[in-house]
């Protein structure tokens, strides 16, 4: 086994439903729910929610790229959600659901910006994409009822 461990954080949206999806992907060897990219230490899903606290809803990914990509990994990022909603998915709205890129170095960065300007030059999408690709700042673990949220309710998805 590789002793090689990566870490990727993504916010899209509901943090829910795209941690479920990345625990699904073969080599990813683990997933939390938390907050980052805002202005408040230790904040609460309570604090995040008042939209106040300028933090995302975001997975924090451990990987193996000796199996899985971080480019694989941020072209199902961008296929999770859609990346041209600005603070907001489907119903959820606010800063906290922005759709953002945290990286955690200079070479993720550049496949990021790169898959995105790749992605919102392909005509795929009517309007440009509005993801934010920026620097991995302070991560902060959600309360532990957030933790595989859907997993431990039997459930595959957030949507109805």
């Amino acid at each position: 086994m590789s002793t090689n461990i990566e870490t990727a954080t993504f916010g899209a949206g509901c943090f829910w439903g795209v941690e479920e999806t990345f625990r699904q992907v073969g080599g990813v060897l683990d997933t939390q729910v938390g907050y980052a990219g805002g202005r408040t230490p230790n904040p609460t899903y309570r604090d995040v929610c008042s939209d106040a606290t300028g933090h995302a809803e975001v997975v924090q990914v451990q990987f193996d790229p000796s199996k899985v990509s971080y480019e694989d990994l941020v072209s199902l990022f961008f296929e999770l959600h859609d990346p041209t909603q600005l603070n907001r998915q489907g119903p959820d709205v606010g800063t906290q659901y922005r759709s953002v890129v945290f990286t955690h170095s200079p070479e993720q960065e550049t496949v990021a910006r790169r898959l995105k300007e790749t992605l919102d030059q392909s005509g795929r999408f009517s309007r440009p994409i509005v993801t934010q690709v920026e620097p991995a700042p302070a991560f902060y673990k959600a309360e532990e009822y957030h933790q595989q949220y859907l997993a431990k309710r039997g459930l595959g998805s957030c949507h109805v």
